[in-house]
């Protein structure tokens, strides 16, 4: 079982810049595909970016540019840097973790085994 625990979420006003983290509790990290989620109020959960066990990288339009995902495996540690935020960037952002070997970036919620909890980003305008 993976735990997986957001940090780094907060209020900023538009044009800022905020840094996810998402702390992993599992040893064999550096296995693991991992990405980034978001849900607004009254909306699905959208995919933002996601790494694959290989370092292979993918985001969603709105993040291209903007978002970059990175991780640490010597730390155990995912990471979303984000800038030039916008008042539509506002929502809780997860992590997710997938384990197995693939050759693309998984872009889908459901593909994913373990969440944590969330963080909140709220963009002010």
């Amino acid at each position: 079982q993976v735990q997986l625990v957001e940090s780094g979420g907060g209020l900023v006003q538009a044009g800022g810049s905020l840094r996810l983290s998402c702390a992993a509790s599992e040893r064999t990290f550096s296995s693991y595909n991992m990405a980034w989620f978001r849900q607004a109020p009254g909306k699905d959960r959208e995919f933002v970016a996601a790494i694959s066990w290989n370092n292979n990288t993918g985001y969603a339009d709105f993040a291209k540019g903007r978002f970059t995902i990175s991780r640490d495996n010597a730390k155990n540690t995912l990471n979303l840097q984000m800038n030039s935020l916008k008042p539509e960037d506002t929502a809780v952002y997860y992590c997710a973790a997938r384990g197995g070997v693939f050759i693309s970036t998984l872009r889908t919620s459901d593909l994913y085994e373990y969440w944590g909890q969330g963080t909140q980003v709220t963009v002010s305008s």
